[in-house]
């Protein structure tokens, strides 16, 4: 998935570079072409639902998550744009679980000291509910 988010990045990268010297017409042309081969997909699609990489959900939603939902929504995509910012919640969720997830698994060690004393309390604990118990059994008789 990795490769293919960086291969993505990269050619779109350079078709972005690719745009910069062509004129405004000329990009007004091509993004009405795409627009019209989106209308196409959708129409052989026949309300199927379209099936996305996750490279191509990682690409499309880092791509898509800065513009305003009212933009969003104006913008011709073959899935709704909630979807995208959906899977831009989700890639950021997924990130965030993985910087913040334990580095070691299992409980943490005890510092000695701590062990030491616990051991203590219990033994006078039980040392105590001893001679309480022998206390007890003798009052009783």
């Amino acid at each position: 998935m990795l490769l293919r988010l960086a291969y993505l990045g990269v050619t779109n990268a350079l078709a972005m570079l690719r745009l910069l010297p062509t004129s405004d017409l000329a990009t007004d042309a091509e993004i009405l072409a795409l627009r019209h081969q989106i209308t196409v997909l959708e129409r052989q699609l026949h309300g199927e639902k379209t099936q996305f990489a996750p490279a191509d959900r990682a690409f499309l939603a880092a791509l898509l998550h800065q513009l305003p939902r009212d933009v969003l929504r104006r913008i011709r995509l073959l899935v709704r744009p909630d979807t995208v910012l959906r899977w831009h919640r989700d890639l950021i969720a997924r990130r965030h679980a993985w910087i913040s997830r334990p580095k070691r698994a299992g409980r943490p060690p005890t510092v000695r000291s701590g062990r030491v004393l616990v051991l203590r309390l219990a033994r006078e604990t039980m040392a105590g509910a001893t001679d309480a118990s022998t206390v007890s059994c003798s009052s009783s008789a």
